[in-house]
Parts: structure tokens; C-alpha cells; sequence
């Protein structure tokens, strides 16, 4: 009797203890793989979870990220991994890495390289968890002591989608940072009830991405950058009908980001090596669209959206007007909603043109 009771207690305090690290109603027989803050998962570290995922991807490979933080530089190279943490707040996968910082071999992260998390595969899938770069942006903002490398050494990705992601889901997701905090670069995305925050450029890429019932939160800047951020910032290119799309979304700011001092984004046209020499690229014309999205008097209401200067073959610094880009949106609302010649709004039949499956380019994510 006091075996058995002793066996129950145990059995008990077991099931506790999994109740604090899985998510809610999930067991870890769901997973193909376990991650846990008291060692007791079937890996210590993400990286060494995705390492041991099949390399064909036929089905989804799933990985229990247990309550913690996990400072971990994480490369998704195998197709169909999953994600799946206790809870946005429980679960941070981050870490501190800035363009202009040195990787170990000296030289500079860059910003294809300084994301916390790179993705590079097909059918990604990351839920109930955090994904930052904590970076101090602000401490070395306007500090003499941060000598970066290269003209973009603030720039601090926490998710990059990369060449070769597609079809990547991410569903209860924080994504924090400060300067370029989500990068877009490639493929199908969509985003579900995520909250991505940050100052600079924020959102931005080349691929097709889809934000259903997102909030996008401006984090503040110095008093003295009177523009205190840009959201989207797209380099969709001009063949490819559809860039970032955010349908239903929430602007919203954090505590100290002036009314009037952010943008809805701005076109770019990042550099590229040509023939003939380094200039911004002529071929890309970036997509943007805001639909029935709610926006805080932060949104700089009359401007609405910004030019970006991009580099000419000539080697003249020339800007990139909204009125030359593929910058709109639709039935915006909030008191940063407003109509101006900046701020082009499209009609009912012109907004039905950005549905999911057009946008997305045929593919369907599930639920």
C-alpha cells in the first residue's frame, strides 16, 4: 500500500512537472523530438533536434520546445520541421547578433547572416513560442564605443526566411527586435495571430507573405530621430503580383513613440552586383498592402508612406517615391487611418484581387 502510494505521488509529480514544459494538451508522444530546460528532453539544444530530422521531409518532424530561453544562432536546414513551444512567453528562442558585429572568423555577420533563426527549407511550421534578436539597439544607437562593420551594422534579424524556405506557417508568435526584425527574403509565408515587433524596416523581403490578424507594435526610438520607424518595407520583385500583405492587422505602438512618427513603410531596391557594376536592383518594385487594418496615432497620418534612397546605375543617389512603388491600402480604420495623395487607397474590387490563394500563388495552409 505505501509502495502504491508512493508510486502515485510519483506519477503525479511527473506529470506536473510535464504540464510545465509541454503545451496545453499536448504529451510528449506527439513529438519526434524534445527540448527541455531540465535536460531531460531528447535533445539539449534546438540545433541538435533539427540535425537529427529526416533529410526528405515526407512528413512533419516535431519538436517540443519546452518553457526557457534558449540562446541558440539556428539554422532550419531540413524540410517539414515544427516548431512547437509551451507558450509565446515561456518559450524565447534568441540571440544577439548585429550585421555589423564580427562572426567568429572575423568577419562581419551582414544581414543575411545575424538572424537568431534562419530558415532555408521547405513547410516550416513555428507556434506557441518567441523568436528575438536582443541586440542592444538602443545602447549603441548614437554610442562612440559600437564600431560596426560595413554601412548596416544595426541591422539585428530575429526570423529570416531564406532561398529554399517555402510554404512556412507561423501561428502564436512573438518576433522581436528592433531594426529588421522580420526578413521576408523568399517563398510562401503566412503569419496567424503573430505580434512582430520592432522600429526600423521592421517587416521586409522579397517574398510572398501573408499576415492574417497580426499586430505589428512600433518600439521607440531617441527623441532625436523625429521619424521614429518604417513597418513594411518590401523589394518584391516587379514579375511577382503580390508581396507583403496584412489583412485585419493591429499598428500599434509601445509607450513613448510619438504621434505621427512612424510610417506605414517604404520601397526597396537593395544593392546587387551586376555586370556593369553595384546598384540598386531596377527589378524590384515593392508590394505592400494594408487591408481593414487598425491603426494607432502613431501612423504619420498625412504622409501615410515614405521614399528610400536607392544607389542608380549611374552612381547618383536617387529616391523611390510611394507614388513609383506598389505601396496601397483598404478600408483602414483607427485614428492613424487617413486619405491622402500619398496614401492610395484601392476600391472593394481592387482589394478582392489580394485573397489568400492569390497572394499565397495557389497554395492552401491549413487551419
Amino acid at each position: 500500500m505505501l509502495r502504491r502510494q508512493f508510486l502515485g505521488a510519483g506519477l503525479a509529480a511527473a506529470t506536473l512537472a510535464a504540464c510545465r514544459t509541454a503545451p496545453r494538451s499536448a504529451s510528449r508522444e506527439e513529438f519526434d523530438a524534445t527540448v527541455l530546460a531540465d535536460g531531460r528532453g531528447s535533445h539539449r539544444t534546438l540545433a541538435a533536434a533539427v540535425a537529427d530530422a529526416p533529410a526528405d521531409g515526407v512528413r512533419p518532424y516535431r519538436v517540443l520546445v519546452g518553457a526557457g530561453r534558449w540562446r541558440e544562432k539556428l539554422v532550419i536546414d531540413r524540410p517539414n520541421i515544427h516548431l512547437v513551444g509551451a507558450d509565446r512567453a515561456a518559450s524565447v528562442l534568441f540571440f544577439d547578433a548585429a550585421a555589423g558585429q564580427a562572426r567568429p572568423d572575423g568577419q562581419p555577420w551582414g544581414t543575411w547572416g545575424c538572424a537568431s533563426v534562419i530558415v532555408r527549407a521547405r513547410d516550416f511550421s513555428a507556434s506557441r513560442l518567441s523568436i528575438a534578436n536582443t541586440f542592444d539597439y538602443l545602447g549603441n544607437l548614437d554610442s562612440p564605443d559600437f564600431q560596426p562593420m560595413g554601412p548596416n551594422g544595426l541591422q539585428a534579424v530575429a526570423l529570416m526566411l531564406d532561398q529554399g524556405a517555402d510554404r512556412c506557417t507561423l501561428a502564436d508568435v512573438d518576433l522581436r527586435g528592433h531594426q529588421d526584425t522580420l526578413f521576408v527574403d523568399a517563398g510562401r509565408s503566412v503569419f496567424r495571430r503573430c505580434r512582430i515587433a520592432g522600429s526600423v524596416d521592421f517587416v521586409f523581403g522579397s517574398g510572398r507573405a501573408l499576415f492574417q490578424d497580426c499586430e505589428l507594435q512600433s518600439r521607440a526610438r531617441p527623441a532625436s530621430k523625429p521619424r521614429q520607424g518604417y513597418i513594411a518595407v518590401p523589394s518584391t520583385p516587379a514579375a511577382q503580383d503580390c508581396g507583403l500583405v496584412f489583412d485585419r492587422c493591429r499598428l500599434t505602438r509601445e509607450a513613448g513613440v510619438p504621434d505621427g512618427s512612424v510610417a506605414l513603410g517604404r520601397a526597396w531596391r537593395p544593392g546587387r552586383t551586376f555586370s556593369d557594376g553595384q546598384y540598386g536592383d531596377p527589378g524590384a518594385l515593392g508590394s505592400a498592402v494594408y487591408l481593414s487594418c487598425w491603426m494607432d496615432a502613431h501612423i504619420d497620418a498625412a504622409a501615410g508612406w515614405d521614399p528610400m534612397a536607392y544607389t542608380a546605375r549611374d552612381g547618383q543617389r536617387v529616391m523611390l517615391e510611394p507614388q513609383d512603388a506598389r505601396l496601397f491600402e483598404f478600408d483602414s480604420r483607427g485614428p492613424g487611418a487617413a486619405r491622402s495623395h500619398n496614401r492610395r487607397w484601392l476600391d472593394a474590387a481592387q482589394a478582392a484581387a489580394y485573397a489568400p490563394a492569390r497572394v499565397l500563388d495557389g497554395w492552401e495552409p491549413g487551419t
